[in-house]
């Protein structure tokens, strides 16, 4: 499934309040209060300091505007932002505004926060890319997102070049070891098949249903009850190769059944996995383990403004 660029959704614009919340509270910025002259106006420039794909730069002009909502002729105005996606070098600008001084003082770390968190989920996402180049492979993000982030950092994982999984609990089924071990028997035992049987009995043919099994006496079962996704949990890519073999035999052209590898997957392993033959590798690191992509800000006072 592809995510739409969020910077409308209210979750994002809820993001932003509570971010500047934690800044502000109930003094505001007292620094500012002190030495910025209400009127002061300034250039600003956000330059990359390292290599990488950026994402979230739209983030500024949400951050100013919230601001200036509550300073009614206090605007910050972006003029200029390199698109999400966009391979940076060191000392590219990204992005220029123009504006009052403390608005732009004020807002700053929030959006570069939130702009190199999201560059380096952007970044990190195309270097798995990379690495499964020349494969059928499609490389997948997970639910392991910052909490109240999900959205942004979804739309940096397909910015950088890879796909999404589920959003959350409520737009695919996700059959795991837990849900099956709570299941009481019914038509064809206790495991994996019964479980996708019933929950397509029960969520009908447009819902897509995904299954994690761990050994490969389940998989043909799980297709025959309707799976349309299999997870391969912490197999080793020579298992993962019979069951690409597997499941090609057990689907003979009839439906589209895809296999997907997860668990422990990383930039050393993840071609060696992709060389199976599964069409799809799902990992958390792409938001997880991310390290933020250096930008930074320098302002310039703007001659007679």
């Amino acid at each position: 499934m592809a995510l739409q660029a969020p910077y409308s959704h209210s979750d994002i614009h809820s993001l932003i309040a509570l971010a500047l919340r934690e800044d502000l509270r109930e003094g505001g910025d007292i620094t500012c209060r002190a030495l910025v002259p209400p009127q002061a106006r300034l250039d600003g420039v956000v330059r990359a300091k390292a290599a990488g794909v950026v994402c979230g730069l739209p983030l500024f002009q949400l951050v100013f505007d919230q601001l200036a909502a509550d300073m009614p002729g206090c605007e910050v105005k972006v003029s200029e932002a390199v698109a999400d996606g966009t391979r940076v070098n060191p000392g590219d600008i990204v992005l220029r505004c123009r504006g009052i001084a403390s608005t732009m003082l004020i807002g700053e770390r929030t959006a570069l926060n939130l702009c190199q968190r999201l560059s380096g989920t952007a970044t990190m996402a195309a270097r798995y890319v990379e690495a499964v180049a020349g494969t059928r492979a499609q490389v997948f993000d997970t639910r392991k997102t910052t909490p109240g982030m999900r959205l942004l950092e979804k739309h940096a994982v397909s910015s950088g070049g890879a796909r999404n999984h589920r959003i959350g609990l409520y737009d695919q089924v996700l059959i795991k070891d837990n849900h099956i071990a709570l299941m009481p028997p019914g038509p064809l035992g206790s495991g994996p098949a019964e479980a996708v049987r019933r929950a397509r009995e029960t969520l009908g043919a447009d819902t897509i249903i995904e299954v994690e099994i761990e050994k490969l006496d389940d998989l043909e079962p799980v297709i025959a009850a309707g799976a349309d996704i299999v997870l391969l949990d912490n197999m080793a890519p020579a298992l993962m190769r019979e069951a690409v073999q597997r499941r090609d035999r057990a689907v003979s052209g009839k439906r589209r059944v895809e296999l997907e590898a997860s668990g422990g997957i990383t930039l050393e392993t993840i071609r060696a996995v992709a060389e199976t033959g599964v069409e799809r590798i799902s990992t958390g690191a792409l938001t997880h383990s991310v390290h933020a992509l250096d930008l930074s800000m320098r302002t310039a006072i703007v001659a007679n403004g």
